[in-house]
């Protein structure tokens, strides 16, 4: 059977998922798509018992979607080919029907990767046979866990909990409302599983004022923030079964209400808490640059902190050569004079870290400058 060659029209429009912190969207052709593409098509001719394959004929929307795991979510179109299902060929192997008598339809589908490997979560795909109405098919993986957009009405119900079950039940003063919504996922198990990560802020409304939240409750422009991540699962009567709450508080920057919420606020250069990421930052410095003698961090020139699921933390730098040789095999120390004349880093570092995780991320980038 010939071998024909698609053409993979793009459209590069916006996902319509709400992702915002963590998706982007990429062109269609990249390698990865057209595998997750595969994987997806693979599957819905898998699940067809008779007739011809379908074969690709156009993706669009691609995005990908970044987090602890790695999600591309697409559209893409397709036409009835000339290879029963039945025949055990590749549908790339396949040709197109004639127009007049094949049937066409459009998927809509989100596949996880892990390492190289491609899972369909979700998928519903729309047929439209070669003369009648459009039939809908849809697949949905068992124990997938899959991004889905923030605005989703279970979402909201269980955000609108969350809220509720926080000031119930937290030790704090004053009541808290919902302020971002980073991002959320859903699994198909007996029913469905959620995670959804947002931050919650502090009102002026004490509770021994104010039992519940009014419209008089107003968020306090030196309150407190705390990101929080929760777990729900909803049965199938659609009622939420069980539910377990994390909250982080974040130290108290400034973080002005009026301002933009989720983006990076300056961090005091004096603050314990970023003394405990320049250390870190030293140790990866280090453990990165393969420099005969170690580098101390001498001057911050920067640091922010945004509110993301977790803390991102960014700092400028600079960095001096030490005169403690990698080669002894003793640890870097704050002690370590620095070499007059020595050579210098001009750096910059980003560092994650999701606290209720114990998870920290971080990369350190260097330019050497010239002897001082």
């Amino acid at each position: 059977m010939r071998l024909i060659t698609i053409l993979f029209f793009c459209s590069r429009l916006l996902s319509s998922l709400s992702q915002e912190s963590f998706s982007q969207e990429i062109d269609c052709n990249d390698d990865d798509v057209l595998m997750a593409v595969d994987a997806a098509l693979k599957k819905y001719n898998d699940g067809n018992q008779s007739g011809n394959q379908f074969v690709l004929y156009r993706i669009s929307n691609a995005t990908k979607m970044d987090d602890f795991d790695t999600f591309y979510s697409f559209k893409y179109q397709i036409k009835e080919g000339d290879c029963p299902v039945q025949s055990g060929k590749p549908w790339q192997e396949c040709g197109y029907k004639q127009s007049a008598d094949a049937a066409t339809g459009e998927c809509t589908v989100t596949v996880a990767k892990k390492n190289r490997t491609f899972t369909v979560a979700t998928q519903t795909c729309q047929i439209t046979p070669a003369e009648g109405p459009a039939l809908i098919s849809q697949h949905t993986c068992r124990g997938c866990r899959y991004p889905i957009s923030t605005e989703d009405t279970n979402v909201k119900e269980i955000l609108k909990h969350a809220v509720s079950h926080f000031n119930n039940n937290s030790a704090r003063s004053h009541l808290f409302v919902l302020g971002k919504t980073n991002r959320a996922y859903k699994e198909v198990v007996d029913g469905w599983n959620f995670d959804v990560s947002y931050s919650i802020m502090q009102t002026n409304c004490s509770k021994a004022d104010f039992p519940l939240l009014t419209p008089d409750c107003q968020i306090l422009s030196n309150g407190v923030i705390a990101t929080c991540t929760d777990r729900a699962y909803i049965d199938l009567s659609q009622r939420i079964a069980s539910f377990s709450q994390q909250c982080y508080f974040l130290p108290e920057y400034d973080f002005d209400a009026g301002r933009c919420i989720g983006c990076p606020k300056d961090l005091p250069l004096n603050s314990s808490d970023l003394n405990e990421i320049l250390n870190h930052t030293s140790t990866k410095l280090n453990a990165d640059y393969g420099r005969t003698f170690y580098f101390k961090i001498d001057n911050v020139k920067k640091a922010t902190v945004q509110v993301v699921s977790g803390l991102s933390y960014r700092i400028k730098f600079t960095a001096k050569e030490t005169i403690c040789p990698k080669e002894s095999n003793t640890k870097f120390t704050s002690s370590c004079e620095t070499k007059e004349p020595g050579q210098v880093l001009i750096c910059d570092a980003n560092i994650y870290i999701v606290p209720w995780m114990n998870k920290t991320e971080s990369t350190v980038n260097c330019d050497l400058k010239t002897v001082v």
